[in-house]
């Protein structure tokens, strides 16, 4: 386990002695947030089950919630899960990228139990960023990875985001700049019979399905084992709370609007952030995060959204947001 360090985490820059020292950070067993196309994740070595405990102390995460491993190619990938003809389509098509495969584990895998968390399946993911895959390669295992940040909190889209809740809690950061996706990744299970989208995120389900020729069931109730990460019904929630579909704000809640809807009262709000004024769903993506963290902290005990479109991103925006605004 990563035991806490004693001094500040320490920030790295994303150059070769900064990827080495992450690298042997990993190898040695401790907890390195890095950078991906969707959010950072904070790091540990997949096949060490003390190292994956850190994660769950570090981020305050219940057990029974499964991580991502991240893998530098599709081959390595390949080696830790058993891929069905559906998981192999989407593999080739989103690999490296936002989409995260939840498969059997292969019966030589090395992704230890507990990051599976103790279930037959295994989640995996080669990220689209080239500081993660050059990392994920130094390191020349698997690396499991959820979102950097205290459990069910907003998740961070930069170094500073993952200080603001862990400093002092990991060994490392290491600095990429910003995440230019902003929503962590899709989550489709392929575990026999049709795939289910168990989280909508970077890759679309029209994306998906334009892959599979036909769109992926749902699943809404992932139950209270979870098979996949990011399933639990309150997640990525500021300290604040969260009400949907507003068209009019109270006095003293802070305004989060897309496009050029502007609900009545807005002149009544602490505090407003508009996450796309083209109404574009992949900028409001990758400002979402910042976005809220930016609301939380004008003090306001709550945040106000006005709808969003469900289509493309939107309902990754919207899957989010429901989950932040769910009862804690």
């Amino acid at each position: 386990m990563d035991g806490f360090p004693s001094t500040a985490t320490q920030r790295l820059p994303a150059d070769a002695a900064g990827l080495e020292r992450a690298a042997a950070l990993l190898a040695a067993g401790r907890l390195v947030a890095l950078p991906t196309e969707t959010v950072y994740g904070l790091g540990a070595d997949a096949t060490d089950p003390a190292a994956v405990a850190g994660i769950y102390a570090a981020k305050a995460r219940p057990s029974f919630n499964p991580l991502i491993a991240h893998l530098p190619t599709l081959d390595a990938a390949m080696a830790e899960g058993v891929f069905d003809a559906h998981a192999r389509k989407l593999a080739k098509r989103f690999w490296p990228g936002p989409l995260t495969l939840v498969v059997p584990a292969a019966p030589g895998g090395t992704v230890c139990e507990l990051a599976r968390a103790g279930l037959d399946s295994v989640a995996l993911r080669v990220p689209g960023h080239g500081i993660a895959r050059d990392l994920l390669a130094r390191v020349g295992r698997p690396v499991a990875a959820p979102s950097a940040n205290r459990s069910g909190r907003v998740s961070p889209t930069s170094a500073d985001h993952v200080l603001a809740d862990l400093d002092g809690r990991i060994a490392a950061v290491l600095d990429g700049g910003d995440c230019p996706v902003g929503v962590e990744s899709s989550v489709v299970a392929c575990l026999g019979g049709p795939p289910r989208l168990l989280r909508p995120g970077g890759a679309t389900r029209e994306a998906i399905a334009a892959v599979l020729g036909f769109s992926p069931e749902t699943d809404d109730d992932p139950g209270s084992r979870p098979v996949g990460p990011g399933l639990l019904a309150s997640h990525y929630a500021p300290r604040a709370a969260v009400r949907l579909d507003v068209t009019q704000i109270a006095p003293g809640e802070a305004a989060l609007l897309f496009g050029a809807f502007r609900p009545e009262g807005l002149a009544q709000a602490r505090a407003v952030e508009t996450l796309s004024e083209a109404g574009d769903a992949e900028e409001a993506a990758a400002r979402l995060f910042s976005a809220l963290r930016r609301l939380d902290a004008s003090g306001a005990a709550v945040i106000a959204v006005a709808p969003i479109p469900d289509a493309g991103l939107g309902e990754a925006i919207n899957d989010r947001l429901r989950r932040a605004a769910a009862p804690r």
